[in-house]
């Protein structure tokens, strides 16, 4: 009796002690409890949390591709579709005196011609608006396209570019990118200066690294112009509906920056363009950038018909972004047992006639130009010009392959001058946990020497070069 009592009596008070309670966390400070970071990582049970790692998984585009069912952009066909073609320049420099696209346009079959002057903003780019769309005024190199046609066949497309005729004014050309860094040569954007872009590195005294050094080695190394070769060309369809609103379809890989360009270049709102990207049949940094798009979008716009546009194998390569060429003079100081002491690199970047991604290209070549070695003493000077050439963009590395191909080459040389390995003058000076790179930033989960130490011991290398 006296405990169900009791239980009575805790049920009745339960309700205010609740009340009380709930009353003294609201006057409390809703500021949580300090944590002390960093907070211990909970590392999950082999295949809980990421089953899939190690294990073999189907893509979900494999079946399609193996059956060449994918549909690419040249599989697309809409009703009333036209195809188009661009007239390319086919002169390095000159001034367009005129143009007279009148016999293209009489042709039947024939639907529009589009110049350069019909464009509202006609330039783009990455970095720097300098290149045009379609050269109105000026070409800069022989891949420039000077008018566009839709038709209602490619053929007829073709032909009429034959029918257009461009008057030109051949003009000085440079396509040395170190003459172009001279002060007497021509200037492709006069009055601007060749040099576009330029980035400096200095860490520690280049010139007492190499007084101190026993041997000092100097080289030239060159890289080549290379092009993607995507395996399907730059392609679109532009097609507007009865409100005015723009889609587009398009193998780029940034559709998003295509969009702005696209708004920026026909100077419309963005909600008004619908840029969809299709299923890329290669891209490798190739498709970074607007090429036709608004060209087709303002043909379509003419004839109130989608427009599609695809290029030849020719067109890719010249009139798509490659890889920089590159031309890197490095000079090198090291002990007699091999240490690196001192560095100086000097990069010209040989852009094209256009910036497009030179300005990132140029920052990391920088960076990674003295290797992954510990280096006191480091300068690094690098120079992105103007040529009249293929402009260089985006393209896998962004400037590290080129200058990894010339300081490993470099290390080469320096091992056999020496009579050292090769594997071991690169182990004297590798990174380690805790090295600073050129630019200060210290390098953390570093394992330089152990890799090489690995690859070395399953190649077997000691026992190759004995």
């Amino acid at each position: 009796m006296a405990d169900r009592v009791t239980r009575t009596q805790e049920q009745e008070a339960s309700p205010l002690e609740a009340l009380r309670r709930a009353d003294e966390d609201l006057r409390l400070p809703a500021v949580t409890p300090p944590a002390a970071y960093p907070i211990d990582t909970l590392v999950p049970q082999v295949r809980q949390q990421t089953p899939a790692v190690g294990q073999r998984a189907t893509r979900s585009d494999g079946r399609l591709h193996g059956l060449g069912q994918t549909k690419y952009i040249d599989d697309l066909s809409f009703p009333g579709m036209l195809y188009a073609r661009i007239k390319r320049a086919g002169i390095a420099s000159a001034r367009i005196k005129r143009i007279d696209t009148s016999a293209a346009e009489a042709m039947p079959g024939v639907m529009a011609v589009l110049t350069g002057r019909e464009i509202p903003v006609n330039s783009f780019g990455a970095t720097f608006q300098d290149q045009p769309l379609l050269a109105d005024e000026r070409v800069f190199h022989a891949g420039d396209g000077v008018a566009a046609v839709a038709a209602v066949t490619e053929q007829i497309a073709v032909d009429a570019l034959d029918k257009i005729k461009v008057e030109y004014e051949p003009l000085p050309a440079v396509f040395d990118p170190l003459k172009a860094l001279q002060d007497d040569a021509h200037q492709v954007h006069a009055p601007n200066s060749n040099i576009y872009a330029s980035k400096t590195i200095r860490k520690g005294d280049v010139d007492k690294g190499f007084a101190e050094a026993d041997r000092i080695f100097e080289g030239r190394f060159r890289t080549q112009m290379v092009e993607h070769v995507s395996l399907e060309p730059h392609a679109a369809i532009a097609d507007w509906d009865p409100n005015g609103r723009l889609t587009v379809w398009s193998t780029l890989g940034r559709i998003t920056l295509g969009r702005a360009d696209l708004a920026r270049t026909l100077k419309l709102p963005m909600n008004r363009i619908r840029m969809i990207g299709t299923i890329v049949g290669g891209n490798f940094g190739g498709k970074n950038e607007i090429t036709q798009e608004p060209v087709l979008a303002l043909l379509s716009r003419k004839t109130g018909r989608p427009v599609k546009g695809v290029f030849t194998r020719g067109e890719e390569f010249l009139c798509t972004t490659t890889r920089h060429p590159f031309i890197m003079d490095y000079k090198t100081g090291v002990t007699r047992d091999g240490r690196i002491l001192a560095r100086k690199v000097r990069l010209v970047l040989d852009g094209g006639a256009y910036c497009s991604f030179s300005e990132t290209t140029i920052g990391k070549a920088c960076i990674l130009a003295s290797g992954p070695y510990r280096i006191e003493n480091l300068l690094v000077e690098a120079f992105a010009v103007y040529t009249n050439k293929t402009v260089a963009g985006a393209m896998r590395g962004f400037g590290a392959p080129q200058v990894c191909f010339a300081y490993e080459s470099q290390m080469d040389d320096i091992a056999a001058a020496l009579g050292m390995d090769p594997l071991d003058i690169r182990l004297l000076s590798a990174f380690d946990e805790g090295s600073t790179s050129p630019t200060g930033q210290v390098l953390q989960s570093v394992v330089v020497k152990q890799s090489l130490l690995k690859a070395a011991e399953r190649f077997g290398w000691k026992e190759q070069v004995q």
